[in-house]
């Protein structure tokens, strides 16, 4: 962690229930575009309740994917453009998905040749839009409600991209604990993984800082404790709070350092082996973290606060953690080999994210064997 830091996030944020009703407030009276998913009764009923407290949307799009590719974000652009008149605002009620699907339609409007150009450097950041973004995230673990980008995927070439841009910042984000009540075990599980990894990610990181260590301290430490908690009672309210609350740290957190390797690495994992992404950037956790130990007086430090003096049973309490909610924690038990996995850690230490590593290549590779 340098001496020198910075931090910074333009975000407004409102925590609580009844997200409707915050959403009215922000939109304000301007023309708006709801965005969210098609795949189940409550986001209908949310469509209309939302269309109630709101006004009427000037469009109505629900073409988002688990993992927004270059082929489903073209459908999604021209379902936007059949809006009578462009959208002064987007609201997207749903989960990071549906928020990274949102940054890509306020960049590119109706044509995602625009984002796609951008994003294979055939054109600059000036030939892109900035329509405004209300997020209003429906699970506890994106972090995409505070960041300033959105993962975007070319499955055909099997690469992913990052579109990030700093007017992508969402103009407001709305948190009401209650709008993840509908998210099944599975994806609360995985979506609170996926906020841990958020967290411990941006501590062994060339870009963390005493605020962003803070945040991050917060939300692992609530995420261990919280959410096993959760999974056993889905319903609990109170567990929903503290989960998102984390969650939300924990964006707070990576929205200025990125990520770090586990995620360089869950890309592999999701493009040739279709791993959930909450997994896929977590069950490397205990390796990466064993691989950092000692590295860095600051980054021990700051996972001191979180697992104990003792960083390597700490690890190995990380470790036992993820077992115990059903994740394996070795890339062979998800169909790799470990020739392959060995050189995909090769490349991810080499990619954007990986470049954010603060660990060694060596340290890595043993943690991994």
């Amino acid at each position: 962690m340098s001496a020198a830091w910075g931090y910074a996030n333009p975000v407004r944020v409102t925590f609580g229930e009844d997200a409707a009703s915050a959403i009215r407030e922000k939109v304000a009276g301007r023309s708006y575009c709801l965005l969210t998913y098609n795949d189940h009764p409550y986001f209908d009923e949310m469509v209309e309740a939302i269309s109630r407290a709101a006004g009427a949307p000037a469009v109505v799009v629900r073409d988002v994917e688990p993992n927004p590719s270059f082929i489903g974000l073209s459908t999604a652009c021209r379902s936007y453009g059949a809006a009578p008149t462009a959208p002064e605002v987007i609201v997207a009620f749903g989960g990071g998905s549906v928020i990274d699907t949102a940054k890509v339609l306020a960049a590119a409007g109706s044509d995602f040749g625009r984002v796609q150009a951008f994003l294979e450097g055939r054109a600059g950041a000036e030939t892109l839009s900035a329509t405004p973004i209300i997020a209003v995230p429906t699970t506890a673990g994106t972090g995409s409600e505070v960041t300033s980008w959105a993962t975007v995927w070319d499955t055909e070439a099997r690469k992913k991209y990052s579109l990030n841009r700093p007017n992508l910042y969402p103009e407001h984000a709305i948190l009401d604990p209650k709008a993840s009540l509908a998210a099944p075990r599975g994806l609360t599980m995985s979506t609170g993984l996926d906020a841990l990894s958020h967290a411990l990610e941006s501590i062994w990181n060339v870009n963390a800082n005493p605020v962003s260590a803070n945040h991050a301290v917060f939300a692992a430490t609530e995420i261990l404790d919280a959410l096993p908690k959760l999974l056993d009672r889905l319903d609990d309210v109170a567990l929903r709070v503290r989960v998102a609350q984390a969650s939300l740290f924990a964006g707070l957190s990576f929205s200025n350092t990125k990520t770090a390797l586990a995620h360089s690495l869950s890309y592999y994992l999701t493009l040739n082996h279709g791993t959930v992404h909450g997994i896929a950037c977590s069950f490397s956790l205990p390796a990466v973290m064993r691989s950092v130990i000692g590295r860095n007086a600051a980054c021990d430090a700051t996972l001191q606060r979180i697992f104990g003096h003792d960083l390597h049973v700490g690890a190995d309490k990380l470790e036992a953690f993820l077992k115990a909610l059903g994740v394996a924690t070795r890339a062979t038990d998800y169909g790799v080999t470990q020739n392959d996995w060995l050189a995909a850690i090769e490349d991810a230490l080499k990619g954007e994210r990986g470049l954010n590593f603060i660990g060694s290549r060596d340290a890595v590779l043993a943690a991994a064997a």
